[in-house]
């Protein structure tokens, strides 16, 4: 099973002609912004702002509130310094790595496999996952914006749900990797995930059914 969650010919490449109406909510959302300074140059580009109206309809207050705290995230929590060795612990099952290919249009493809969680601690998996998802993020082609997960369900159980773990990662992925996803294919997955595919067509609404089986925890810092 697969799901395409844009639908649209561009395949999750973000660079696509914009019109001087989206480029001018674009200047507005980074004049809401204002000066910048250090490393939030590098998330506040064209493309990058384009995400974030996108994921807020092209609303210009809401995009630039969710891209003011994203910076004020990217600031405190500093995913772009966690090292392997902060995170190899996490790493040993090969829960989530990244492929050593990516799609036919350039996308990197993160594999999940969530029946290999093999720690309790929520603080520990959302680390791993922010750095498997910059990983995947700086392996993008030079003309992509989105990546492929490919989530591999054997083996998976009810048992392995951890709500805590859900929420926040749902947190992580809809507020600071908005238009990351652009495609999801799921092996074996379980019956009781039909229904979300059939009624739902939001990015939101698949991402947190995927992660939803991403870890058991109980749910220890």
């Amino acid at each position: 099973m697969s799901v395409d969650l844009k639908k649209t010919a561009s395949n999750g490449n973000e660079k696509m002609l914009i019109t001087q109406e989206q480029q001018g909510k674009i200047n507005e959302v980074r004049r809401l912004i204002g000066p910048l300074s250090g490393k939030a140059f590098v998330y506040c580009s064209d493309t990058s702002i384009t995400r974030y109206l996108r994921a807020r309809n092209w609303n210009v207050k809401k995009a630039a509130k969710m891209l003011k705290q994203t910076l004020k995230w990217r600031e405190e929590y500093k995913p772009e310094e966690i090292r392997w060795e902060d995170i190899a612990q996490e790493a040993e099952t090969g829960k989530i790595y990244r492929s050593n290919y990516i799609d036919k249009h350039g996308r990197t493809v993160l594999v999940m496999r969530p029946a290999r969680q093999n720690s309790k601690s929520t603080k520990g998996q959302i680390k791993y996952l922010v750095y498997c998802m910059e990983n995947a993020i700086l392996n993008l082609s030079p003309e992509q914006e989105q990546m492929v997960w490919l989530i591999d369900f054997q083996g998976f159980n009810m048992s392995h749900i951890s709500i805590k773990v859900t929420r926040e990662t749902a947190h992580v992925l809809q507020d600071h990797y908005p238009e990351r996803l652009g495609l999801a294919i799921l092996y074996n997955p379980p019956k009781i995930f039909e229904p979300f595919f059939t009624e739902n067509d939001t990015q939101m609404d698949t991402i947190l059914l995927l992660r939803l089986g991403h870890s058991k925890s109980q749910d220890q810092p």
